[in-house]
């Protein structure tokens, strides 16, 4: 695939009463999103709470979508879309990011969804998003969540992390993460520099957990909507609004 100069996430936060509307629309939608004029790559995913990984880490009150855009213009109307007006109606809350690809590696059901960048230039004080999405082997799925879970700890105390959250095609086998930095220095200094994550990389190649994987890094364009739908608690943000990037 090309470069999409756009790519957005779409995190939608629901009441306890519509908790079972949820999955239908799951069903229901995830056709209907690669199919709205525009999408070049999209999936409907849910979201772990980002404390620690697999089942148990699920939180079904939050779902999102991951979506590449072949056309930039056509991301202005998703709110109005089929897909968009059915998360709008059962949603509490809902937020939008705007993003811009950095560098990505790997597949994601056998495609590159954002292209092949290779490493944009980004201001150092602009803040940057981390999605890891990786297949897990079913025999290796125990022993990734064992091994990952101090990664999981140390990431919730990572200097210049704003926000994260798992994310994932179902609770069991298709693992990510999303991740949301004040630079680009931040999350290199935890990504290489952490005695945890880097001992989890030295794993990967070793234990083969991963069928497949993806790792991408995107320039935070804008943050339109509820923060806290992300799991940001504000205690960072700068006087300009959501992480220096945008507005709300």
């Amino acid at each position: 695939m090309n470069v999409p100069d756009l790519v957005t996430l779409h995190v939608w936060r629901l009441p306890r009463r519509r908790l079972l509307r949820a999955p239908p629309r799951m069903a229901l939608d995830a056709r209907r999103l690669r199919r709205t004029p525009g999408v070049g790559f999209a999936k409907l995913l849910g979201t772990g709470t980002g404390t620690g990984f697999g089942p148990t880490d699920a939180d079904p009150l939050r779902w999102s979508a991951v979506v590449a855009w072949d056309d930039p213009a056509a991301a202005t109307g998703f709110d109005a879309s089929p897909v968009g007006r059915a998360w709008r109606r059962i949603a509490q809350a809902q937020v939008r990011v705007e993003l811009r690809p950095i560098v990505s590696h790997g597949r994601w059901s056998g495609v590159e969804p954002f292209g092949a960048p290779h490493g944009r230039r980004v201001a150092a004080d602009q803040p940057v998003l981390a999605l890891t999405r990786a297949r897990l082997r079913p025999t290796r799925a125990v022993t990734f969540w064992r091994s990952i879970a101090p990664v999981a700890a140390a990431l919730r105390d990572a200097d210049g992390l704003y926000c994260r959250f798992g994310i994932g095609e179902a609770p069991i086998g298709w693992q990510g993460t999303i991740s949301l930095w004040r630079s680009t220095a931040d999350l290199t200094r935890f990504a290489y520099r952490h005695p945890q994550h880097r001992a989890a990389i030295a794993q990967t190649p070793v234990r083969r957990w991963y069928a497949e994987e993806l790792f991408a890094r995107f320039e935070v364009l804008d943050i339109v909507g509820d923060r806290t739908v992300l799991g940001w608690d504000g205690a960072d943000e700068d006087e300009d609004g959501a992480c220096g990037a945008g507005r709300t």
